[in-house]
């Protein structure tokens, strides 16, 4: 028998950025991203976001002088290809093919780049697309949401949903850069901006309990969108999430233990219920709800504790009810979560503010309990 034994280090490095009116002449961040990859002009394909598009008509001609004016720089692949925000762009695979067509038909290789400006799930789609093509097309990332800043478009993760499943086909592909551009959100619808912040008040639940303390004190001014804590909240959750994916020695969660999905192994599943009129970030509002009374009844939170969960997630403006939680099947929902995590059963539950545990049980009476408390909107007192 012959066996040759190999192992290899390597080091993905790509920034986060925070700025405002990235796409004005004068500023030169994206010039200073794409010269990180050597001697100019690099070609770009900008991939826009519909619904990005609707809310900032002049984004093309911002593109296109921002291109003229950094040319050595920066050479626009024309025209920008739009596809269709939010779910869809994930469901129908019309979204991908267009982008892989694009890459036949202009020459788009792995030295060129794609520039994605939208929402998390126009991210995931062509962060996919852009994994596979040619292996693998160099991507800038440049969110539009609060959820997709804070979260979906920071990480290493990209997918599609395929046959009814989320994220069933998927990589883990390092951006080149991302560029949080905070303008973007000021464009949002109301249920857009709330739905985001789930997402904060995960990670503060289950890493940094001083930073829960300030969610829950500064609710109000984030459930009407002030900018200085809404910026705050959005930098400082995609600064726990990327330690998390820095420090915690599984980047590509090899492993099953996944505790930045806390509460979602029920958030897919109603998303998908519901036909993905849930957003996500309702969803996963929801799913923390039904794992906090979870983590309560089994002694492991106080009800203090229970209580600033709810009065946050519902001062911030969440509702922590939906018809689709009546047609949950919490025993297929598991079963689903622990084939996705590849065959170990791992469920995040809270300790205290600010920590939690890797549980690999969970008894499906008491969590049907659970479910009945968020259904009748009466939690334990």
């Amino acid at each position: 028998m012959l066996q040759i034994d190999q192992s290899f280090t390597m080091t993905h490095q790509f920034p986060v950025c925070f700025d405002r009116d990235t796409l004005a002449p004068e500023s030169p961040l994206l010039r200073d991203i794409l010269e990180r990859a050597g001697p100019g002009p690099h070609r770009v394909l900008p991939v826009i976001d519909q619904n990005v598009l609707q809310a900032h008509p002049d984004i093309v001609d911002r593109l296109q002088l921002y291109a003229d004016t950094h040319g050595e720089a920066l050479e626009l692949i024309e025209p920008p290809l739009i596809v269709r925000g939010g779910e869809i762009s994930k469901s129908d695979p019309t979204e991908v093919d267009e982008f892989y067509q694009r890459t036949q038909t202009q020459n788009i290789d792995r030295h060129s780049f794609a520039l994605v400006i939208g929402g998390g799930a126009v991210i995931d789609a062509i962060g996919y697309a852009a994994a596979t093509a040619h292996r693998g097309i160099r991507l800038i990332r440049m969110p539009t949401t609060v959820l997709a800043q804070n979260d979906a478009g920071i990480g290493v993760k990209n997918a599609i949903n395929y046959r009814g499943r989320k994220n069933y086909l998927g990589t883990f592909a390092a951006p080149f850069a991302v560029i949080n551009d905070f303008d973007f959100l000021a464009s949002l619808p109301s249920r857009d901006r709330v739905s985001g912040i789930a997402e904060a008040i995960k990670v503060a639940l289950i890493r940094d309990g001083d930073f829960f303390n300030w969610l829950h004190d500064n609710r109000q001014g984030l459930a009407e969108f002030s900018a200085e804590p809404t910026e705050y909240m959005i930098t400082r959750c995609a600064e726990l999430h990327l330690n998390h994916i820095r420090t915690s020695g599984d980047p590509f969660e090899q492993g099953s233990a996944r505790p930045l999905d806390f509460g979602h192994w029920c958030a897919h599943r109603l998303e998908e219920i519901s036909a993905s009129e849930l957003r996500h970030g309702e969803a996963v509002a929801i799913g923390i709800a039904l794992d906090s009374i979870y983590s309560y009844l089994k002694g492991m939170i106080t009800l203090e504790s229970l209580s600033r969960i709810r009065t946050t997630l519902e001062g911030v403006g969440f509702s922590l009810t939906h018809t689709a939680l009546e047609s949950l099947d919490i025993h297929k929902a598991l079963e689903d979560f622990r084939e996705h995590l590849g065959g170990r059963l791992c469920i995040t539950l809270l300790t205290r503010e600010g920590a939690a545990q890797e549980v690999d049980e969970i008894d499906h009476r008491l969590m049907e309990r659970c479910r009945q408390y968020l259904l009748e909107g009466t939690w334990p007192s």
